[in-house]
């Protein structure tokens, strides 16, 4: 009779009160003010802020990462929370929170095409500008399209385990996340040597800076992405994943996705297209 009295008469999931929204809130706190004060090189109480005065903001960060997932793991893997009503939810989150990413490139993605379309004064009239320096694009059709080729086929690796998963071949899982993993790492390693090897700087003027932010945000997603798609080979190595229960894996699965068309767009209108005629740097 006891336990029927405890037992949910709903098939919601309630969550168990977490530190971990705090946590991330005093982590993300601590980054972002190291972050600042590093940026304009202010001094507190006579202390220069370095960047090694970002280490704890970060790893508190990865920390909140990896508690708040293990419980989230445990969750719906070991405790049987995540039913199918539940995941219902899980989706429309998912769905919601891929619609504010897509908001948040946007917003990237207009003030790129006010400039372009329309060149001020402050870009010579011309796109790309001429002041104060004449810009030298990127060639798009070197590292950018070999990036496009590599993120296109991460696509198609990682609906290959998806496939597999859905059809219970643990092996085919495993081989397509590990390829979509090492591809997202390879991604990003030559965009880092685009970045260093530029010819121009983030303070260079209009199209720079709106250069930068807009491909230097899609690289941070990679990343975040890639280690999503790393927990969810660890997972699928451990088994967690099931046929029909498998949200976790599908949540990665839509983000790299969504990664993917991001950058369809910067290749097509900020490499190609917002570039112009060339010609370009070596």
């Amino acid at each position: 009779m006891s336990d029927a009295a405890h037992k949910p008469n709903h098939p919601y999931h309630l969550v168990d009160p977490s530190p971990w929204p705090v946590v991330g809130a005093l982590a993300g706190g601590l980054f972002t003010v190291g972050m600042v004060l590093y940026m304009h090189d202010l001094a507190v109480f006579g202390h220069k802020f370095g960047l090694g005065n970002i280490v704890p903001g970060v790893l508190l960060i990865f920390a909140t990462m990896y508690f708040w997932w293990r419980d989230v793991v445990k969750e719906g893997e070991f405790q049987g929370h995540h039913n199918p009503v539940v995941q219902i939810g899980l989706r429309y989150g998912m769905a919601l929170f891929i619609a504010s990413e897509v908001m948040f490139f946007a917003a990237f993605f207009w003030a790129f095409f006010d400039f372009s379309i329309f060149p001020r004064e402050a870009s010579g009239g011309v796109w790309p500008p001429l002041t104060p320096t004449k810009i030298t694009p990127l060639d798009p059709y070197a590292i950018p399209l070999l990036n496009t080729l590599i993120l296109l086929t991460s696509g198609c690796t990682v609906t290959w385990a998806h496939h597999a998963l859905k059809h219970n071949d643990r092996n085919g899982t495993i081989q397509g996340l590990a390829l979509t993993v090492l591809l997202g790492i390879l991604f990003t390693s030559f965009q880092a040597y685009e970045y260093m090897h530029a010819p121009f700087g983030f303070k260079d003027g209009i199209y720079t800076s709106t250069f930068f932010m807009a491909t230097g945000f899609h690289g941070f997603h990679v990343l975040v992405g890639t280690i999503f798609l790393i927990v969810c080979l660890v997972r699928a190595i451990k088994g967690h994943f099931k046929p029909d229960h498998h949200f976790g894996f599908e949540a990665a699965a839509w983000y790299w996705h969504f990664v993917d068309v991001v950058w369809l767009f910067l290749f097509s209108f900020v490499y190609i297209w917002g570039s112009g005629p060339g010609p370009y740097a070596g």
